[in-house]
């Protein structure tokens, strides 16, 4: 089973931007590629930097710590092949953002989750 949790609204995140947004009791960084949004989890590999803090250059999400790089759309590294951030389902509804996330991540006293 998955819940779906109001992350932002649309605006809060530009096309070209990444924001960081807490999702039950999970950090997610957010993308919007163009107006297609992705949803990574916000803790970067290398040393839980703050990736959705981190820039964003066509689809490159990058951590601003200490530089590790993620494609956007799939979570994988740029460099190391087995390196791979986690990814969501993300929507846009009506200017609204929601994250799926498993339940096994999501705080059963999120009071803003919608179940699926």
């Amino acid at each position: 089973m998955a819940e779906w949790i109001h992350v932002a609204a649309a605006h809060e995140c530009p096309p070209g931007t990444a924001i960081e947004k807490l999702a039950g009791d999970r950090i997610v960084a957010i993308a919007n590629i163009d107006g297609s949004w992705h949803a990574l989890d916000g803790l970067c590999a290398h040393q839980g930097g703050p990736l959705g803090q981190g820039s964003l250059c066509g689809t490159t999400l990058t951590c601003p710590w200490h530089g590790w790089e993620y494609d956007a759309t799939t979570g994988q590294h740029c460099t190391a092949a087995n390196v791979r951030q986690q990814s969501f389902p993300i929507e846009d509804r009506d200017g609204q953002l929601f994250v799926c996330l498993p339940t096994s991540i999501v705080s059963e006293e999120d009071s803003r989750v919608e179940r699926s």
